[in-house]
């Protein structure tokens, strides 16, 4: 292949295989909270028991991000994703096979260990198939396939699946499947890592490359922004259909207002990316963190379904936009040889505060706080988080290695 058809042929097709993989893994993601509430029925969950269910996968999800991306930036990028597509896409059928609580909690992790592994590896993938421009809006097109899968998770729940829920993790386990094919027929590895001189200097000095001189301030501030985010986001996720019916509204109205979430997400994601790239980073952020408070209180307050819709709808644009936000700078922090590895640690740090988002919504439920008092809570971690993503914005106009020409911190 010439280097001409190569370069321009090569970026699209990456990134469009890296979507079709994060919207395989949003449907992942999202098929435990859009079956909660068949899951709790049949196997007689407490809303404890529920919660670990939820956490299950995210536990699986912190090792797996780490191990990714460590494995991708010694083994390469693309031998490492399929492995991991493979991983989620058999445990969620393994989900669908369960029959007891604790194979459904095993099934659980496993599937988030593949799913774990994938991202980091989807984000290094996008950042460094794009010229320096469009690393953003890269990164952004790959990430809006997380809420899009999300969103097509909650059409087939809306279907009225009953006894029928196992249906979705079919669909999240032989769609996997099949793409893990298609990644080793048409994905090509990353230009970036083959032109590393050895795989093997991926090793050499990771912890002084993550927490040197000059770097540890961007990998704290990174994982104190990516620990808040994904607290408020995972709650969300997971919690929304619970919480919506418990208001009253009907299964079908909460249905949709997951739906708008989600297409929400995926126009935060695109929309922020561009935003980004054009210079308007910080604008990006303001409008992500505040954009989330405002609309967690929309959440808990609005009186109607139509208001109820547009809170859905701007919770998810801020959330998913916030949580890009951090995706989009991640790569542009760390050098080539433990690009993945950084990013990686990022999600996997994100990853904790995703654990404890979904359990500290279930305790809070359990006490008796109610709608209010889970949404007032999840508040001061969003104002922590906004103030560490300015200050990284910051710390991007001094970057190490492969970083966009053009100051985007204001």
């Amino acid at each position: 292949m010439s280097h001409s058809s190569s370069s321009s042929s090569k970026p699209v097709l990456t990134i469009g295989l890296c979507f079709l993989v994060a919207l395989l893994e949003g449907l992942d993601l999202q098929a435990t909270g859009v079956a909660a509430p068949h899951m709790a029925k049949e196997f007689a969950l407490t809303p404890a028991m529920l919660g670990w269910v939820f956490s299950a996968g995210l536990l699986g999800l912190l090792p797996g991000a780490f191990i990714g991306g460590w494995l991708a930036d010694r083994l390469g990028r693309k031998a490492i994703l399929i492995v991991a597509v493979l991983l989620f896409g058999g445990f969620s059928l393994g989900t669908a096979h369960a029959d007891t609580y604790t194979t459904l909690l095993i099934a659980r992790l496993m599937t988030g260990l593949g799913l774990g592994a994938a991202l980091p590896i989807l984000i290094a993938l996008a950042s460094e198939a794009a010229p320096e421009r469009l690393r953003s809006t890269a990164v952004s097109l790959t990430y809006c396939g997380v809420p899009l899968g999300g969103a097509i998770a909650s059409v087939i729940g809306m279907a009225g699946l009953g006894e029928g829920w196992r249906t979705v993790f079919y669909v999240g386990g032989i769609a996997p499947i099949a793409i893990a094919f298609v990644l080793m027929v048409w994905l090509k590895e990353s230009q970036a890592f083959r032109a590393q001189p050895a795989a093997s200097a991926a090793g050499n000095g990771m912890l002084g490359q993550l927490f040197g001189p000059g770097q540890a301030s961007r990998t704290l501030l990174l994982w104190v922004a990516c620990f808040f985010t994904l607290t408020v986001l995972y709650m969300l996720l997971n919690w929304l259909p619970s919480l919506l019916i418990g208001q009253g509204y009907s299964r079908p109205q909460a249905g949709a207002v997951q739906i708008l979430f989600n297409l929400g997400g995926a126009a935060g994601s695109f929309l922020t990316g561009r935003m980004m790239d054009r210079g308007f980073a910080g604008r990006a952020v303001f409008i992500a963190y505040a954009g989330m408070l405002v609309s967690l209180a929309g959440l808990g307050l609005s009186s109607t379904f139509g208001l109820m819709l547009l809170a859905g709808f701007t919770a998810g644009y801020c959330a998913i936009g916030g949580q890009l936000v951090l995706y989009a700078l991640a790569p542009t922090l760390y050098a080539t040889q433990v690009r993945a590895t950084g990013v990686g640690a990022s999600v996997a740090v994100g990853r904790l505060g995703s654990m404890a988002g979904p359990l500290a919504a279930g305790q809070i439920l359990a006490a008796g706080a109610g709608v209010g008092g889970l949404l007032l809570a999840a508040s001061p971690g969003l104002v922590v988080a906004a103030l560490a993503a300015r200050a990284l914005l910051g710390q991007r106009s001094r970057p190490t290695t492969n970083a966009p020409v053009e100051e985007v911190a204001r």
